[in-house]
């Protein structure tokens, strides 16, 4: 040991103890014959009383590929020798195990973790990099990892320290012994109630525990306390706290664990060596298994190149010796002519030689070759070993250019692992009573929520807009109208409980999923939060459609429409798992944007709406379910210069009517059943004429809604009005409609977008 440490063998040791005591380390690395210590902190034996080996798993998941060029090694202290820089470990040592150490300003406090639940989050992410994986989003990790998992087994009370250590880096995990109450035996016939402590907190020292205890009833600061011993054996941990007959036992035990160790916090730092192995830094539990997992990556990669390198020089010298076979007769008349074992391999390596020409390797190989093997049966044997290093030869060339190959292959490594040494978590997790999830201390109330062109977005509630008359100016729904610019112009606005998903869509085909609550909220005029400060948006990113989703149900899908007219649907439940991170939900063709997202049944129609006063309404259920990833189908035929106004979902309700309002503020209500249902892909119908001299005016957006409804109608700068949609009088489809709201439309004002307020929100406030 003193070779490969500057302090020579004793801090070694002392390591060494560490790795063989099962109560310090999840998995034991060392084997260990003699006294290693004790729970009660009774000092391991010198070494020359001791003797250890390296247990299985450390022998399989650590060294099996040290051999094989899998790692750098380097120089020890003194060069006399040298020694690996990291060992090929199979499994994150580091989080398996933990650790802990104290440098100059800083420290590490790693605890361990449970090795099936580790196995499992590895092959978890590895299959999520593939390009048809599954993303592991952190709430997904967690419920892998649910929290460490300590070898003095105890219990973890509630999930938010875990979750914090997890996904910050630093956070307290709540431990607490395993405690139950027992009547013992208190003289010759008398009988006490007594709480028995079986499993510790992880790193309390039993003998300390116990002697604090005393003091502190021996201090009157802990009553209840008839007598204390300790009964542990090699079976396992028996702590006894005898009761006085008066005592509560559910009083002393809440007084033990406010008082004492029995219930204490450990209080984690991931903080290790990064890169180079000299750069400290800090990780999260994603970070550690990402590192790990690329670590084991290019192990297997150099391993491959090992093991390549070596079969083709295997092949090589096959190659020769097949070839001297077959020209023995010529192979042993150069050797009996030869004068010297020099020249016999000049002789086989001569270029002019029409027959063959061996290498210096396949020279000697040639040499050393008794008369007895060449025979035809030694050359079959060749010939078999020859397909076999070919084969072996692809396969390793497949893993050396064939990413998902190698991820394959760490999978199984992973499930054998997990068979060969997982076990049972011995750290239970309980629930914290006055642990509460972030959304149960969010009131389900109605809300507002506002996205602008200009990348803003906020959330108010639904009561600050009070109902008004039809062809009013309205309330200020964002920043001052006056701004001249995109960061006021509404893009998108809806109403939706706080508890509800709401799924946005960008125009590029990129889904975001964040809950509503998690919006930031703002005043009336407020501009809002930052788009890129709630979701992971790139610079180019624009969100395009928004869809409050109160619950993925298996029967629903959700219906994506591009403004080129292109149309998919696809299982509303293939988006519950969507979380802030972002995933692709359609392909589209250059210069198209994805512009709509609804929810529909196979029961509903589906109308589409151009920018020109056109409309086709077709069966959802003739819509083919397709892959999230897919591109769709032509919804309408549309002529040149057209694009898609807006896309809306039909139920089966006599009482529903479109409302179709124009970018000058023009509208009306047209019934449902004046929209017959045709084959996808027709060019339409009129659903709106627009008024004469107003050229340049355009569908702005087209709306399912019922009479009792109410209606948000929001302007490009930013002004809503909210008004009853039975005060929109209901008109043919070749009708031009009436004024609905006043724009401005001299100052480059226009209707943005309409969004509908649910029944139940509509209170009286007049």
């Amino acid at each position: 040991m003193g070779k490969y440490h500057p302090h020579g063998d004793n801090a070694v040791y002392d390591a060494l103890v560490r790795l063989a005591q099962p109560f310090s380390t999840n998995i034991p690395l060392i084997d260990g014959h003699g006294n290693f210590g004790s729970i009660d902190a009774d000092p391991a034996a010198a070494m020359r009383y001791t003797e250890c080996r390296l247990t299985k798993i450390a022998n399989e998941a650590l060294l099996d590929d040290i051999n094989l060029d899998t790692v750098e090694f380097l120089p020890n202290f003194d060069g006399s020798e040298y020694e690996p820089s990291v060992l090929p470990a199979k499994v994150p040592l580091l989080l398996l195990n933990g650790g802990a150490g104290i440098a100059v300003g800083m420290a590490t406090n790693i605890p361990p973790h449970n090795l099936g639940e580790l196995m499992d989050a590895c092959i978890a992410i590895t299959n999520s990099r593939n390009d048809d994986g599954e993303e592991v989003t952190d709430d997904a990790l967690i419920r892998i990892i649910p929290g460490p998992d300590f070898p003095t087994e105890g219990t973890i009370i509630g999930k938010s320290g875990s979750r914090k250590l997890f996904t910050t880096g630093n956070g307290g995990v709540v431990m607490r012994a395993v405690m139950h109450l027992e009547q013992v035996a208190s003289g010759k016939k008398s009988k006490r109630n007594a709480i028995i402590v079986t499993e510790l907190p992880y790193q309390v020292n039993k003998a300390s525990l116990l002697e604090r205890i005393a003091t502190l009833v021996n201090e009157k600061k802990l009553d209840g306390i008839a007598d204390l011993r300790d009964e542990s054996d090699r079976e396992g941990i028996r702590m006894v706290i005898e009761l006085k007959r008066d005592a509560v036992a559910a009083v002393v035990q809440n007084n033990l664990l406010k008082k004492t160790n029995l219930q204490t916090t450990f209080s984690g730092n991931f903080l290790a060596l990064f890169g180079s192995g000299t750069v400290p830094q800090r990780f999260t539990l994603r970070g550690a298994l990402d590192c790990f997992l690329d670590f084991r990556f290019q192990t297997i990669r150099n391993k491959c190149n090992f093991q390549l390198d070596k079969v083709e020089n295997r092949i090589h010298i096959v190659d020769g010796l097949l070839a001297a076979l077959e020209y023995t007769d010529e192979v042993i008349d150069i050797v009996r002519s030869a004068t010297d074992q020099a020249s016999a391999r000049a002789s086989l390596m001569d270029e002019d030689n029409t027959k063959f020409c061996l290498s210096s390797a396949q020279a000697d190989a040639v040499l050393k070759l008794q008369l007895g093997q060449l025979t035809r049966l030694n050359g079959d044997k060749l010939t078999d070993e020859k397909n076999t290093l070919s084969e072996s030869q692809a396969n390793l060339r497949n893993l050396l250019t064939n990413d998902a190959a190698v991820r394959e292959g760490m999978v199984e490594e992973f499930q054998t692992m997990k068979t060969k040494f997982a076990t049972p978590r011995k750290t239970k997790i309980l629930p914290d009573e006055d642990e509460k999830a972030e959304i149960d201390l969010v009131q389900n109330e109605r809300s507002v929520i506002v996205v602008t062109r200009g990348g803003y977005i906020k959330r108010m509630p639904l009561k600050v807009f009070e109902s008004q008359n039809r062809g009013t100016r309205g309330k200020k729904g964002t920043s001052n109208a006056s701004e001249a610019s995109d960061d006021n112009e509404i893009a998108h606005c809806f109403t939706c409980n706080d508890h509800d998903t709401v799924l946005m869509t960008t125009q590029g085909g990129i889904a975001f999923g964040l809950r509503a609550y998690q919006v930031p909220e703002g005043g009336r005029t407020a501009k809002g939060a930052p788009l890129p400060s709630v979701l992971p948006l790139k610079a180019d990113d624009v969100i395009t459609s928004v869809l409050p989703i109160s619950q993925f149900s298996k029967d629903e899908y959700i219906v994506l429409a591009t403004e080129f007219g292109w149309i998919k649907k696809t299982n509303l439940a293939a988006f519950e798992k969507l979380t802030s991170r972002g995933l692709i939900i359609a392909s589209l063709v250059d210069g198209d944007r994805l512009n709509w997202c609804e929810k529909c049944t196979d029961s509903d129609d589906i109308l589409v709406g151009s920018t020109r006063g056109q409309a086709t309404r077709f069966s959802a259920k003739d819509l083919r379910p397709t892959a999230r990833t897919s591109r769709g189908v032509k919804s309408m035929k549309l002529k040149k210069g057209d694009t898609i106004a807006d896309v809306n979902v039909l139920s089966d309700n006599d009482d529903e009517s479109v409302l179709i309002v124009t970018k000058e503020g023009y509208g009306k209500r047209v019934k449902t059943e004046e929209f017959r249902t045709t084959a996808r892909g027709g060019s339409g119908v009129i659903a709106i004429k627009f008024k004469a001299g107003r050229i340049d005016d355009r569908v702005s957006t087209m709306r399912v809604v019922k009479e009792e409804d109410e209606i948000l109608l929001i302007t490009s700068q930013g002004v809503i009005v909210r008004q009853q949609v039975k005060d929109i009088s209901c008109q043919g489809r070749s009708a031009t409609g009436v004024l609905v709201q006043k724009v401005d439309v001299r100052a480059g004002d226009s209707i943005s977008t309409v969004s509908i307020v649910p029944k139940e929100d509509i209170v009286d406030d007049k």
